[in-house]
C-alpha cells in the first residue's frame, strides 16, 4: 500500500516555494512531468496505491488527468479518480486510486465540511462483507470539519470488518475527532508515529494508512513523493487472498 499527496506534481522544497514558486500552482510549467515519472516509479513497486491532489486536467497540468498518467506509466490495470475541487478550469483537484488488483466495486463519495471540495473514494475487493474495502480521502485543516468527515467515514465503514482508511488527514492520529473512526469501525491507531509533513523536515505524521485489527502490519515507512511537500507512506500489509476473490 501506499498513499501520497503529490501536490499536482508541483515542487515545494521549503516553505518560501509556498510564495517564490506559487506560478507552479496555475501554470502547466516547471517539472511537473518529471516528477509524475519519479511518483510512477515509486507507486508501481505497490499493489494499491492512493493519490490526493493528484490534477484531474486543467491548465496547470497542461490539460493531463494525472491519475490516469501514473497508472500507465507505473502499470496498474485499474484506476478511479474523483475530481472534488476545480478552480475556474486553471487548477482542479482529485482523490485518485491505482491498483493491480480489480475491484468489484468503487464508490465516490462527497463529505461534508463548511467549504466543499473534499471527497473519499472506496474500492470493494471480494465478494460480501467479509471482502477488503480500500478508501481515500482527504480531510479538511479545520477540526469541526474533520470531524464531520470521519464521522461521514465511520459510518461508510462501519459494515466491513476488512478495511484500510489512507490519505492526507491534516491531523494527527490522536486528535480528538478520530476518536469516531476508532469507536465505530474496526480501524487501528497506528503503532508508530511517522512524519510526513513538511517533506524537507518531516515533523508531523499528518499522513495515514489506517488498516483493520485483523490485517496484519509487516512494515511502515515515509517514503519521497518527488519533490511534493509531503512524504508518501507506504506500508506492507498482509491480506489473505480469500478477502479479495
Amino acid at each position: 500500500m501506499l498513499t501520497a499527496n503529490i501536490q499536482a506534481g508541483s515542487s515545494t522544497r521549503r516553505y518560501s516555494d509556498y510564495v517564490t514558486r506559487s506560478w507552479s500552482h496555475a501554470l502547466p510549467i516547471g517539472s511537473k512531468r518529471t516528477s509524475l515519472d519519479t511518483i510512477a516509479k515509486l507507486a508501481g513497486e505497490r499493489d494499491i496505491v492512493g493519490l490526493q491532489e493528484s490534477d484531474p486536467g486543467s491548465l496547470r497540468s497542461g490539460f493531463t488527468n494525472q491519475t490516469h498518467y501514473l497508472a500507465e506509466r507505473a502499470g496498474f490495470n485499474y484506476w478511479s479518480h474523483q475530481p472534488n475541487r476545480r478552480m475556474g478550469g486553471v487548477a482542479s483537484s482529485a482523490n485518485g486510486l491505482l491498483s493491480k488488483l480489480e475491484p468489484l466495486e468503487v464508490q465516490d463519495h462527497a463529505l461534508p465540511g463548511r467549504i466543499g471540495g473534499r471527497g473519499v473514494l472506496l474500492a470493494k475487493f471480494g465478494e460480501g462483507r467479509e471482502g477488503l474495502a480500500v478508501a481515500v480521502a482527504h480531510l479538511s485543516l479545520g477540526a469541526n470539519s474533520r470531524l464531520a468527515q470521519l464521522a461521514f467515514i465511520a459510518e461508510l465503514l462501519s459494515d466491513h470488518p476488512n478495511a484500510i482508511l489512507m490519505g492526507d488527514f491534516n491531523c494527527v492520529a490522536d486528535r480528538p475527532e478520530m476518536q469516531v473512526l476508532y469507536r465505530q469501525t474496526t480501524l487501528q491507531p497506528p503503532d508508530c508515529i511517522v512524519p510526513s509533513f513538511p517533506s524537507w523536515r518531516p515533523e508531523r505524521a499528518i499522513d495515514h494508512i489506517l488498516v483493520s485489527g485483523g490485517l496484519p502490519i509487516e512494515r511502515t515507512e515515509a517514503i519521497p513523493a518527488a519533490f511534493s511537500d509531503h512524504l508518501a507512506i507506504g506500508m506492507d500489509v498482509a491480506v489473505p487472498q480469500k478477502l479479495l476473490r
